[in-house]
């Protein structure tokens, strides 16, 4: 028996070839989209665990001060007490116009010692020369090319050992380097203590002990969001691409249920038959996964450079180039198909274990009961929108502000149904004669079985709406932002201080104004902190982005009364003007103001040069920006090359220096806009397939019409018309949810993320554009099933006269 109904209900993909070549195609392309993601986000968090374990920090415990830096004698003391600890200085340094993170450490006790021991035992080098003066350096081969090209003074030992773009050395030429010669940055706490210890608590109560691996990486961390907003749109691709299989997977049962009647009056259990087709779901699943996967696999290879860019730019964080085949992302792609192919199966295998023996109602009937279907899920959809608001009140966090997108985009798309039946519904009675009545009232009696289709495509054009506007308004604001943050017409980075020195005496003479750059790595509440100093000129006061201020605000910098800090630090902190911020242990300043600070992750501050001189008195002074006459510009830059010897590429005027952070901030969008239009694409594919799939269905409503007197091309032109009606529908509905979307994303989602918050600005020419977008990829999805109906034989449409309905 179960060879004979397996036989019998696998004839149908024999009949309907294109029915099983969509819903694999929508399988497919959901777990393509989903696998594509998901190996991007595999590849960057292996480069963080990779480089972490490079540096030997992945499986020690550190101390980490919760602000400042650790005191040298503080480190002594804990030795003394017996612990065995590995000291630990980071920082960045300048080569000429590079800069590389810097590690310190101590090369005879670091975990990494013996790999770097080895590397320098493999060249030239004689044992303990990293050592002695002028000390060595050690870097991953590419960026050991890097430094050596960079400078001359110190040799340098490529290893693979270590990540791209890190420099390693011996505390003591780190400490030399980075001009910090009595503190550290944290302490690996070794294994195989002594028993007996006096706690750490106890000799160091300032210090935070964080457990080996508790938290992952510095750049897992901080790249957190980034990764979520990625997986947050491949799960809408993924879902976009489910209503394509679940449309499809409720037609084929639904053509197949005079065989199922057929089968169970001849004695088959419904069970077995459920388990059968269960069984036909997990083969064509497995089958789509495997398709998917190898699209998937050239999707992430495509954009992961664009990724790997957007994270160097946006988060300083070096992510490698290729791509690896991880199980992780494989089984993650597997597993999401075939629950995806049964949660989209899920309603139509319920309805067949309820159905009776005997029952096999016909389309119409099924279709009365379309508006009862329609309001309970706008009433369902009303509900989700509810609680994803209630959600986003009750909770904080990134988690809260994607469930509220979640729950809105999920809601929307339930209450479209019935938003498209009421406009259809006033249009037919607005409807003037006989066709057009029939056009409109048959347009809604498509709905059903369009609906899930137009679900897709709604949230396809919101999200790009959403998305859209978010990028337009960030670039619109970054732009505005930039002018006021790079007033300077020329910026220089001097060789050495000495250099820097001379170009300031130069620029007196010159009767140019130089604004030095000087700033000092710390660390406030266990997340690093950039402090800048301020010297009090004009054109800060006349440009700087404030957002919140104090009265005479600058006044107060100056004197050393106050510092500005950055909206990300002050959002992260809850932090406003007044409040009282201890950036080091017996630092204490008042809040100044706040400023904007856009493209960066990270907390900084502004304070009197005087005050951080104070405090650091040996950072460099090599960074400049200096103010003249935007005329002047090109004979200034020749003149500094031509009297200090200053190398061109040190040297850079505003417009290129804006034109650079203009290429940062869309490279850091490529990934964003590739998935846009992905799913953009997979929802006009859901609409194709829709109609595809159910054209030979609507031969018994187009008879007797073709019989009444319309042509076959007339026809045709009538499905490319209501194809266009639902369409423009639901390209008007998604039009505000976009906007809630974009709203969201702006005020919600980037204050999560990245701790900046943007204003929202309209663009009303790109909804136009998306809008004759949706229409035209309505016109290409209904092309072929009206290219059908118009060549169609005659004699086909008698038969539906003939046949018994």
């Amino acid at each position: 028996m179960t060879p004979a109904a397996l036989q019998a209900i696998l004839s149908h993909w024999r009949r309907h070839p294109l029915q099983l070549a969509t819903l694999i195609a929508g399988l497919a392309l959901a777990a393509g989209l989903w696998s594509a993601v998901q190996a991007i986000n595999a590849e960057a968090r292996a480069s963080y665990a990779q480089a972490a374990e490079q540096l030997g920090t992945a499986d020690s415990a550190r101390l980490i001060p919760e602000s400042g830096t650790i005191p040298l004698g503080r480190y002594a003391d804990l030795r003394r007490a017996g612990w065995k600890l590995a000291p630990v200085l980071t920082g960045v340094i300048r080569f000429e116009r590079q800069r590389f993170d810097l590690m310190g450490v101590d090369l005879l006790q670091h975990p990494r010692a013996a790999a770097l021991q080895a590397a320098a035992e493999h060249g030239t080098a004689r044992p303990l020369e990293a050592l002695l003066p002028p000390g060595r350096l050690f870097a991953h081969p590419e960026t050991a090319v890097q430094l050596q090209a960079a400078q001359t003074v110190h040799p340098v030992t490529p290893t693979a050992a270590l990540p791209r773009g890190v420099a390693l050395a011996d505390l003591s030429l780190a400490s030399r380097l980075l001009r910090r010669p009595d503190s550290l940055s944290y302490l690996l706490v070794l294994p195989d203590q002594r028993p007996g210890l006096a706690s750490l608590e106890e000799l160091a109560p300032e210090l935070t002990f964080v457990p080996a691996r508790a938290d992952g990486s510095d750049a897992a961390r901080l790249t957190d969001s980034f990764h979520l907003n990625l997986t947050a749109f491949g799960l809408l691709s993924f879902a976009v691409g489910l209503f394509i299989v679940q449309g499809t997977i409720a037609l084929s049962l639904e053509q197949r249920r005079g065989m199922i009647r057929t089968l169970r009056s001849l004695g088959v259990p419904m069970r077995l038959l459920t388990a059968l087709f269960a069984a036909e779901m997990a083969v064509i699943a497995i089958i789509s996964s495997a398709v998917g996967l190898a699209g998937g696999y050239a999707v992430a290879a495509a954009l992961l450079p664009g990724v790997s860019a957007t994270l160097a730019g946006l988060y300083g964080v070096p992510v490698d180039g290729s791509l690896s085949l991880r199980p992780s992302w494989v089984l993650s792609g597997l597993a999401m198909t075939l629950v995806g192919a049964f949660l989209a199966g899920a309603k139509a295998f319920y309805s067949l274990c309820r159905m009776p023996l005997l029952a096999a109602p016909a389309t119409r009937a099924r279709g009365q009961q379309a508006t009862r279907s329609h309001l309970a899920g706008a009433l369902t959809g009303f509900v989700i929108i509810a609680g994803g608001v209630l959600v986003l009140q009750i909770f904080q966090g990134l988690i809260a502000g994607f469930a509220f997108l979640g729950a809105l985009m999920l809601g929307a798309a339930l209450m479209l149904p019935l938003l498209i039946s009421a406009g259809l519904s006033l249009g037919g009675r607005l409807a003037e004669g006989a066709f057009a009545e029939w056009l409109w009232a048959d347009t809604k009696a498509q709905l059903p079985g369009m609906s899930l289709a137009l679900m897709a495509l709604l949230l396809a054009l919101a999200a790009n709406v959403g998305v859209g506007t978010m990028v337009s308004s960030f670039r619109q604001t970054f732009t505005g932002w930039l002018d006021q943050r790079l007033f300077a017409e020329i910026y220089v980075t001097a060789i050495s201080d000495a250099q820097g020195a001379e170009l300031e005496q130069w620029a007196d003479k010159q009767g140019i104004t130089v604004l030095p750059r000087r700033y000092y790595d710390t660390r406030f509440k266990g997340t690093s902190l950039r402090i800048y100093g301020y010297e009090d000129n004009d054109a800060y006061r006349e440009n700087w982005p404030l957002l919140d201020a104090l009265p005479d605000v600058w006044d107060r910098i100056s004197s050393g009364g106050g510092v500005l800090i950055n909206e990300q630090l002050a959002r992260r902190y809850d932090l406003a003007p007044g409040s009282l911020v201890e950036l080091e242990p017996g630092w204490r300043l008042p809040v100044a103001g706040i400023y904007s600070d856009y493209g960066n992750p990270s907390g900084q501050a502004m304070v009197a040069m005087q005050a951080l001189l104070a405090r650091a008195p040996d950072i460099p002074n090599r960074q400049f920006g200096l103010r003249t006459s935007p005329e002047e510009v090109p004979g200034v830059i020749r003149k500094i090359r031509q009297d200090i010897d200053i190398p061109r590429q040190n040297i850079t005027d505003q417009a290129t220096a804006k034109a650079r952070s203009l290429a940062v901030f869309e490279r850091t969008f490529v990934i964003t806009a590739a998935l846009n239009l992905l799913t953009l694409g997979v929802a006009g594919f859901a609409l194709l397939t829709s109609l595809l799939t159910l054209w030979t269905q609507r031969l018994p409503q187009l008879a007797p019409v073709w019989a009444m007197g319309l042509t076959r091309r007339q026809l045709a032109a009538t499905e490319l018309l209501r194809s266009l009606l639902l369409a423009a529908f639901t390209a008007l509905l998604a039009l505000p949810l976009g906007l809630v979307l974009a709203w969201a994303l702006l005020s919600v989602i980037n204050v999560e993320a990245f701790g900046w918050k943007l204003p929202m600005f309209l663009f009303p020419g790109d909804w136009l554009r998306l809008f004759l977008l949706a229409l035209l990829a309505a016109v290409i999805a209904a092309a072929l099933p009206a290219q059908r109906l118009s060549r169609i034989d005659p004699a086909d449409l008698l038969k539906v006269f003939a046949n018994e309905r």
